[in-house]
């Protein structure tokens, strides 16, 4: 199995610790979130990883060199130009086999990575994605109404169920291709949206994991105090 990584983008919400540091860099403890996913990539079995770099790229480059302390071959795919979350997939889809791992370069989770390649594979899937079941508050009272105005319904700060995208799939490159056009700029919701109308079935991975948006600077202040109280919460079998 092999892997595609975006980790070209600027991380403009971690300003302005992300204008002299790539977030791919970002430490948990001694390790870098980066360095933490292709530990976990290594733990379900991949072997092979294509880091797409633009934003400080140099120093992505020189911190893993070619991924051999890590037991993986690391190959660097550099954007001249932001591509979007996906764009990237087509300069080395050719060298990606016949199913891969798409992730961002900042997941942080502890998804069962090899079970979801397991279901996918089982499903038979085009498309895999991680998904994440969280509960959003809302901080005002929510006034429902028809289409005259009149209140249909009240409620108080209520606490909405959402599944969101971690971040991370799992994609047949038969499906992908011709979807994916090199130097095309294309985010990732555009190319699921795209395969579902081509036909293609895509499927979503629910595990009873963690997960934080590090791109948010609440998320990374509290993935920092659990990690440093304990390391085994993201590395597992890893630490």
């Amino acid at each position: 199995m092999k892997a595609i990584v975006m980790a070209g983008g600027k991380g403009t919400r971690l300003h302005p610790y992300s204008a002299h540091f790539p977030k791919p860099l970002m430490p948990l403890g001694d390790m870098p979130v980066l360095e933490l996913l292709l530990r976990q990539f290594k733990h379900a079995g991949v072997e092979e990883v294509f880091l797409a770099v633009n934003h400080l790229r140099h120093l992505i480059e020189a911190f893993f060199g070619d991924g051999s302390r890590m037991g993986l071959k690391l190959h660097y795919s550099l954007e001249d130009k932001p591509l979007g979350t996906a764009g990237p997939i087509a300069a080395v889809l050719d060298r990606l086999g016949d199913d891969f791992i798409m992730a961002n370069g900042d997941l942080l989770t502890t998804l069962d990575i090899a079970a979801m390649i397991r279901f996918h594979r089982t499903h038979r899937a085009d498309a895999t994605i991680g998904v994440y079941q969280r509960e959003v508050k809302i901080d005002f009272g929510i006034v429902e109404v028809d289409a005259e105005m009149r209140m249909t319904g009240y409620r108080e700060k209520p606490s909405l169920s959402h599944l969101l995208s971690m971040g991370i799939y799992v994609l047949n490159a038969g499906k992908v291709r011709g979807l994916v056009q090199p130097g095309a700029h294309l985010d990732m919701p555009d190319l699921l949206q795209l395969m579902v109308k081509s036909g293609g079935e895509v499927r979503c991975f629910r595990d009873d994991c963690f997960w934080l948006d590090i791109g948010r600077p609440d998320d990374f202040a509290r993935a920092q105090e659990i990690y440093e109280k304990d390391p085994g919460v993201f590395l597992g079998k890893l630490a």
